[in-house]
């Protein structure tokens, strides 16, 4: 797996067509906190019980195929390390995963958004 920065990843985005952009937060925060925009919404986990999501690898099968590069942002860039882990051990050979991911990393106040990100770098993002 390969890690980008956002905005590494946007280019990439860009210079990649047939790349899949995969949000793999939780519903709520891909509705109300908003989404990069161009992703598609597959969770890893989502509530009530916060379980890996048993159908997530089949969705992206579905939505990328095994050959297209497959792009990964969560909240802060962790919960898509394990996702393209578990990607990359069902033979997908083309996973990156965007650093501080889409609300980036806490700051002093513990609020995200003002330190890192996806939003934070000002990048193309919408809201349901």
């Amino acid at each position: 797996m390969e890690h980008l920065t956002p905005k590494e990843a946007s280019d990439f985005l860009h210079q990649n067509p047939d790349a899949v952009f995969i949000d793999c937060r939780s519903e709520m925060e891909y509705l109300f906190v908003g989404h990069p925009a161009g992703s598609i919404w597959i969770p890893w986990n989502d509530g009530p019980n916060w379980d890996v999501n048993p159908e997530f690898v089949g969705h992206v099968r579905k939505a990328a195929s095994q050959n297209r590069p497959v792009v990964l942002i969560c909240r802060s860039g962790k919960r898509s390390v394990d996702a393209g882990m578990e990607l990359e051990k069902q033979g997908f050979s083309k996973v990156y995963n965007v650093l501080n991911g889409f609300e980036g990393d806490l700051d002093d106040t513990h609020h995200r958004s003002t330190k890192n990100g996806w939003r934070f770098e000002g990048l193309p993002w919408e809201q349901c």
